[in-house]
């Protein structure tokens, strides 16, 4: 009840456009998370995949964004038609969710389908953070994110549970059948809900000199260096299951212990953010998944397992939507989406990197040390940024 007070409030507070595309998300978020919660379990468990083989592929489908990004964003601006770009990134995530049941066992289909899915993420991330950045007063764009994400978060917490539900009583080629319904009615809302931004675009040429400033370069490779230390989420929930002796069932579920924590934090991380500084709050979200990487390293019972996921939230709530907020208003007019993806490009290869780094460090020096190494290295990337804001 108190969650669904808050979703409430927060949403009378922020523009139409922007609870249309956190409804997007939240019904994109149960399709994505359901089958995000059920390959890792799927590869390790059911196919025998090894760190190495699951950081390859973890490092793809975090990889396969990347490059897409970019021209995502640019052809927003280009032709001004944020929505309609945004639109095709749906639609070709939704279309794959109906080839991984044909796909079997195969780790390069599997891999292949990560790829495209995760292609259409990346051309529509831009655009719909751009979309955002235009419907929020300037002074609220902190809130404007943390809102969208919090509705976000709902569906990442509902994807697992709707997962596990079908594996425990259904076939668990069910989870992708389903998975694409969910995608599909988030496109079928954003073309039909979400209004179309118009005159608010300008269509310009891509300035490479205008994204090169010396603040908004700043921000890009402090995001590229803080991304090359983050462990991804499949590592991290395998790491919390196998460090704490849960059993491998319950796999699915652990990301709904982030969702949790993510859905209640947003919107008050969002507005801590505009009042006390962005980019401050920023990195001491960092900060927080570093106590991630210590409580996993050490492991111990459920109550670490509790803890780790609830940090895990906490750094989500202080950063994911944090990070847009701090970028848009460096950007010159017309060029947002394209701006905001240079940043989400940057992010995502560097945690390309990361994936498969950790899978070979884990491969041949164990989860637990793997934890030390990239601990180290977090720690020293919010120092250096801390030190250049």
């Amino acid at each position: 009840m108190r969650s669904g007070r808050a979703v409430r409030s927060a949403a009378s507070k922020v523009p139409s456009t922007v609870l249309a595309l956190g409804v997007v998300s939240l019904l994109t978020d149960i399709s994505a998370e359901m089958v995000t919660a059920f390959l890792p379990m799927y590869l390790v468990y059911g196919l025998g995949a090894g760190y190495l083989q699951l950081g390859l592929v973890d490092g793809l489908y975090t990889g396969a964004t990347a490059l897409l990004r970019l021209a995502g964003g640019h052809l927003a601006d280009r032709t001004g038609k944020p929505k309609a770009v945004a639109l095709v990134g749906y639609g070709l995530s939704a279309v794959t969710k109906l080839g991984f049941p044909a796909a079997g066992s195969s780790l390069p289909m599997i891999g292949g389908l990560l790829a495209v899915d995760r292609a259409g993420k990346g051309i529509r991330t831009g655009p719909r953070d751009a979309m955002i950045t235009f419907a929020s007063p300037a002074g609220q764009l902190g809130r404007a994110f943390g809102v969208h994400r919090m509705l976000d978060a709902v569906g990442a917490l509902l994807g697992p549970v709707v997962a596990f539900a079908l594996i425990a009583f259904a076939a668990p080629d069910s989870v992708f059948v389903v998975s694409f319904c969910f995608a599909a009615a988030g496109v079928l809302v954003l073309a039909t809900w979400v209004r179309d931004p118009g005159g608010q675009v300008e269509r310009v040429r891509l300035d490479l000199r205008a994204l090169l400033r010396p603040e908004y370069r700043r921000a890009t490779v402090l995001a590229t260096v803080l991304g090359l230390a983050t462990i991804s989420d499949a590592f991290l929930f395998l790491a919390a299951q196998q460090r704490t002796g849960v059993d491998p069932g319950w796999l699915p579920l652990l990301p709904v212990g982030v969702a949790v924590t993510f859905l209640t934090c947003a919107v008050p991380m969002g507005r801590l953010a505009d009042r006390l500084g962005r980019w401050r709050v920023f990195l001491l979200g960092h900060l927080l998944l570093l106590a991630v990487y210590l409580l996993l390293f050490v492991g111990g019972n459920w109550l670490v397992l509790v803890a780790a996921l609830g940090l895990h939230g906490l750094f989500y709530a202080a950063t994911d939507g944090v990070l847009m907020a701090c970028v848009g208003p460096l950007l010159p007019a017309g060029q947002t989406a394209g701006g905001l993806a240079v940043v989400q490009t940057a992010q995502a290869l560097a945690r390309t990197c990361a994936a498969v780094v950790f899978g070979a460090l884990a491969a041949f020096g164990g989860l637990g040390m793997s934890f030390v190494y990239f601990g180290i290295a977090l720690a020293v990337a919010v120092a250096v940024g801390w030190r250049s804001r």
